[in-house]
């Protein structure tokens, strides 16, 4: 049997573009996936902390560098710029695995800079929605 496991994701993203006239996808600057353990051209699911919209896509590297986070074809019709979002992976693993799985969360702020990278997730943080960093850290 293989379970449906949460993999990895970039927390809090603002989308920078939204461009309907594409074939379809997100692009999001390539260091960010590499941070994340995302994979070009990898199932994401795409939750839309500012109007709760919720979707399914795949990602498409972006310029390194350019802290990009384009919604692309149909998926630009539920996000705006400046929209904060948080892109999610799963993958499929036995459950041994699962049980030993640790996600990788990478958040980023208001510029869609890396501020934190977590690989031991056991519990929720709140975030601020404005810049995407822990509220009350102490």
């Amino acid at each position: 049997m293989k379970l449906s496991m949460f993999k990895s994701k970039l927390h809090q993203m603002r989308v920078t573009e939204a461009n309907l006239m594409y074939e379809g996808s997100i692009t999001i600057d390539e260091d960010l996936l590499d941070m994340a353990n995302i994979l070009p051209y990898e199932k994401v699911q795409v939750v839309n902390i500012t109007n709760g919209s919720r979707l399914e896509t795949y990602t498409i590297p972006g310029e390194r560098g350019s802290r990009i986070c384009c919604l692309n074809g149909a998926a630009a019709r539920l996000t705006q710029v400046d929209d904060r979002v948080i892109i999610m992976a799963y993958a499929q693993m036995d459950p041994e695995e699962a049980r030993n799985y640790k996600p990788t969360v990478v958040v980023v702020d208001e510029n869609n800079e890396p501020k934190d990278v977590l690989e031991n997730v056991s519990h929720g943080k709140k975030y601020g929605l404005e810049n995407g960093m822990i509220e009350n850290p102490n």
